[in-house]
């Protein structure tokens, strides 16, 4: 997998409310984002640092401070709005490449648009 970057110690992590995207960090004024893939069949993640993919990733680093299961803050709906925007078109596994997954055994021709930007929580 690929070596990820320290988030800086500034920073901190917010539920986006969304499945695809399900982290958010606004770190030295750029947004960090974690794609949630369709797992066993692509890596668990994808980080992206503003739209731009920095590679896949199956384990958070600790120094991320992200613990499974542990509640997040959200995201005010201008930031998640703004995290949705940047991400535009980025859902699939692959789409970062210009090639999103068609593949029969996941899930990844549903990650449109629309079913990133539905609330998976309660606002």
């Amino acid at each position: 997998m690929t070596p990820v970057p320290a988030l800086p110690p500034q920073a901190a992590w917010h539920d986006t409310g969304t499945r695809v995207f399900c982290r958010a960090a606004r770190a030295d004024g750029r947004w960090w984002v974690l794609r949630l893939n369709d797992f066993p069949e692509h890596p668990l993640h994808t980080l992206f640092i503003d739209a731009q993919v920095v590679g896949d990733i199956d384990d958070v680093p600790d120094t991320w401070r992200l613990r499974p299961g542990a509640a997040l803050p959200a995201l005010t709906a201008s930031e998640r709005a703004e995290v949705l925007a940047l991400m535009s078109g980025l859902g699939p596994y692959g789409a970062e490449l210009g090639a999103p997954c068609t593949g029969d055994w996941c899930t990844c021709t549903l990650l449109t648009d629309e079913y990133a930007a539905r609330l998976d929580r309660k606002a």
